[in-house]
């Protein structure tokens, strides 16, 4: 006798959460291609999403525990090196000679990191991903959890060590890497402290009243 068995539905905001988490560690790598000037500060433009990665992961553990959290970021490499595998294979292919002219010079050189690149995009990642899901979960515990401060904090953190990991790995040996890493960590300290806490918390507002 065959008995039916309903598979368990996912909460409606990790659902969404996952979607948009997946898709922010794609375009992250080719947002990175362009600097962009924010008043006096220079900031490399893949911090944007690369932020939205810090507030879903930590709204994630808000919600849904930090184990889940965690979960979330391992997943985060499927998305991440099927991108990367793709992209090399597209660029291995003969270009159309019909493709708009400027168009055929500048995507090889948006897309075609070098390997060294590659490599520090993933472990920053991984490595700067788990510091954040960890800081934050231990900042937020007990019963009133506060989430703005501790959302700051872990982000600050992460994105540090996501700049020292990933500017060392890309470019130790090929050029001064003391100024970069300086300028590159002071930017998105400051863009944590202004975007992270309020984006976290309307994430935990939305995740809370459609859960």
């Amino acid at each position: 006798m065959q008995t039916s068995t309903t598979p368990p539905a996912i909460p409606l905001p990790l659902f969404l959460y996952s979607l948009l988490y997946g898709g922010m560690t794609c375009i992250a790598g080719v947002l990175g291609s362009k600097q962009v000037a924010l008043g006096p500060l220079a900031v490399e433009a893949g911090i944007f999403p690369f932020l939205l990665l810090v507030t879903l992961s930590s709204s994630v553990a808000v919600l849904y525990g930090r184990e889940t959290a965690n979960r979330l970021v391992r997943f985060g490499f499927v998305p991440l090196g099927t991108a990367i595998i793709l992209t090399w294979i597209v660029l291995q292919l003969p270009t159309d000679a019909g493709m708009y002219e400027p168009a055929k010079e500048a995507f090889p050189i948006v897309l075609g990191q070098s390997w060294r690149l590659m490599v520090a995009g993933i472990i920053a990642y991984g490595v700067s991903m788990t510091i954040n899901v960890y800081v934050f979960d231990k900042l937020t515990k007990g019963e009133n959890r506060v989430i703005a401060l501790p959302g700051a904090i872990a982000s600050m953190l992460s994105q540090v060590v996501d700049t020292l990991i990933f500017i060392t790995v890309a470019f130790y040996g090929v050029r001064p890497i003391g100024n970069l890493i300086a300028g590159q960590a002071l930017s998105k300290v400051v863009l944590s402290l202004v975007l992270v806490p309020p984006l976290i918390s309307l994430c935990v507002r939305f995740g809370r009243r459609w859960s």
